[in-house]
């Protein structure tokens, strides 16, 4: 596949819908979240937390084609270990696991664990560049942001994880991204604790004309926002409104994004 083709399987922060309790539909809805996952290409899978096989399912992904997986970071609800073996069962081949250097992962039958080192870009056997760049969250979690590129395009999934550190942000200048996935864990709230290590729409509205002059992205960008927390936040259609006000759109589960 010559573009990027990113499904989001989950967009929650932890704070799950409480419909998950009473109405694990085999559908999506646009106002009930499971934890945060994404597959790219069909192949890929980005995280891999408490739902994330649900949401294969429902979405009828064929679990046998997912080839690698890269975990942001150690969170449970971004990383379920049962799930990675459940998946790795399903393989004939190896799955490959990368995480960022120094994380610690268990030994999973069928599993080779790859290692990220920071700003130092990999090649996939498919012509995917994939590099990581250090997060501002839970640092004993081994936190990172991803940024995929193939033939000229390049997106960055940032979720879990505040602002970003000044490397971070240094790094990417002239990044000219197609696609930017930001955490917004809060809503539009201020004065809200989790500010240190999750952002909010507030937060949203400060970084984003700083990223345009640093050119991390540009008018053409795409801006999604994922990994809500479902209390913090309106509704999705009134979530979509004020984002989209300032230039933004709001990722839910289900939802296909091409590049």
């Amino acid at each position: 596949m010559d573009t990027f083709e990113l499904l989001f399987l989950g967009t929650s922060a932890r704070n799950y819908s409480a419909r998950l309790k009473e109405d694990l539909k085999d559908t999506f809805d646009k106002d009930v979240r499971r934890s945060a996952c994404a597959l790219l290409n069909g192949s890929i899978l980005i995280d891999c937390g408490f739902h994330c096989l649900d949401s294969i399912r429902i979405a009828k992904v064929d679990i046998t084609k997912i080839s690698t997986l890269f975990l942001t970071h150690l969170h449970e609800d971004h990383c379920n270990f049962d799930k990675i073996e459940y998946i790795a069962k399903q393989k004939s081949k190896p799955l490959d696991l990368w995480v960022r250097c120094g994380a610690v992962i268990p030994k999973i039958e069928n599993v080779n664990v790859h290692y990220l080192n920071k700003n130092e870009p990999v090649e996939l056997e498919d012509g995917i560049t994939v590099t990581s760049y250090l997060a501002n969250h839970d640092e004993e979690m081994y936190p990172q942001h991803l940024v995929f590129e193939k033939n000229g395009k390049k997106f960055l999934y940032a979720c879990d994880g505040a602002w970003l550190l000044k490397e971070t942000y240094y790094s990417l200048k002239n990044a000219n991204l197609d696609l930017a996935v930001l955490d917004c864990t809060v809503g539009d709230r201020v004065g809200d604790y989790r500010i240190c290590e999750h952002n909010s729409i507030p937060m949203i509205r400060l970084m984003l004309p700083s990223f345009r002059t640093w050119g991390i992205i540009n008018d053409k960008t795409k801006v999604l926002v994922s990994h809500l927390a479902q209390s913090l936040h309106a509704p999705h259609e009134e979530t979509e409104k004020i984002l989209s006000e300032i230039g933004a759109s709001v990722a839910y589960d289900g939802l296909t994004v091409k590049i």
